[in-house]
């Protein structure tokens, strides 16, 4: 599948307040996918190559195969077509970045265009600056975050047919592959060489199949929280993106830009986040200066990572979960959080 990707990024002060956006076209011309944020202080250049970086993974995500990137940044174009050096170190990893991005493609090309014809692109960039002004944080709060800490284990299920063809997979009770069972035992294993006291799991065959590799492994019992369960995908269950895409244009599209809106018959991300924050306060409560695994799948550990972060939905978008990888968060008696880490798959190589 053949894609556009138009980029811009924007910085006011130059460097100042910072963001960027980005925007995936289908041939037809059909927006597939946006992505923007804002980044606090940063350069116009920094903000070029996020914008371009963003773009690349929402491609990524889609399934794309061509890329044709469309920017107004000469510099960023000229750089990532090898015709100019990279002199600043800053922007040196940026495009190492970017180029690893575009590795997973089976071609990538670069053309610079006028300003006036990446205004869908630079319309993102400057939203995300005008609310990063209004919605500037008061002065952050630390409180040497005092007590001992609830530190989830966060693992995802391993692979299922579903996950393999990358289709929505909300509700659907649907098994491990043979894969995914490996995954989960190496997993297993992983996490036995850990201290910790309980493991919970979702109540979804593929979390608690994930979820009882880790007991044998560990000599752990199992229980059940229905909060963990994945977003309801409602209509969208079992279809990809691109047939989501088809079958509710506007929606689906909506959908990608607002956590607000849900999919037919199925849950907001905005109503996932709520139920998996009641979720955690009820495992900080039963578990308090506790170690435990939790198992569950990519949006309520997205969520859980998001509250550890005290970050906004755009984390959902922008942080990659791998089948069977873990991540680490801690939740403070005095409110503090501590993301410890985040994707780690080393166990499955």
């Amino acid at each position: 599948m053949r894609v556009v990707v138009e980029a811009d990024g924007g910085s006011r002060g130059n460097p100042g307040p910072a963001g960027y956006g980005a925007v995936v076209f289908a041939e037809s011309g059909a927006v597939l996918a946006e992505r923007s944020a804002g980044l606090g202080v940063a350069t116009n250049n920094v903000a070029e190559y996020r914008g371009l970086i963003a773009g690349l993974e929402a491609a990524a995500s889609l399934g794309a195969t061509e890329v044709a990137v469309r920017m107004d940044s000469k510099l960023v174009v000229e750089q990532m077509s090898g015709r100019w050096q990279i002199k600043h170190e800053a922007l040196k990893a940026l495009a190492a970045e970017a180029a690893g991005l575009a590795e997973s493609f089976a071609r990538v090309t670069y053309e610079w265009i006028p300003r006036a014809q990446n205004a869908h692109a630079d319309r993102l960039a400057n939203e995300a600056m005008d609310a990063a002004k209004a919605e500037a944080p008061a002065p952050p709060r630390w409180s040497g975050a005092t007590g001992t800490p609830t530190r989830l284990l966060l693992l995802r299920h391993g692979q299922t047919e579903l996950s393999g063809e990358r289709r929505y997979s909300g509700r659907g009770d649907v098994p491990l592959t043979q894969v995914g069972a490996q995954q989960a035992k190496a997993a297993g294993l992983r996490l036995a060489t850990m201290d910790f006291t309980a493991i919970v799991s979702s109540p979804l065959g593929r979390a608690r199949e994930t979820a009882a590799a880790v007991a044998a492994a560990s000599g752990r019992a199992v229980t059940v929280h229905d909060g963990l369960i994945e977003t309801d995908f409602g209509d969208w269950e079992r279809l990809t993106f691109l047939e989501a895409a088809a079958r509710d244009p506007e929606l689906h599209h909506r959908w990608l830009g607002d956590p607000t809106v849900a999919p037919p018959n199925g849950e907001s991300f905005d109503k996932v986040h709520r139920r998996v924050r009641t979720a955690r306060d009820e495992l900080v409560a039963a578990h308090p200066g506790e170690t435990i695994v939790v198992v569950s799948h990519v949006t309520p550990i997205k969520s859980l990572l998001r509250m550890g972060l005290d970050t906004g939905p755009s984390l959902l978008f922008r942080l990659h979960l791998d089948l069977a990888s873990l991540s680490i968060v801690e939740f403070y008696p005095d409110g503090n959080a501590s993301v410890r880490l985040a994707n780690d798959t080393s166990h499955l190589s």
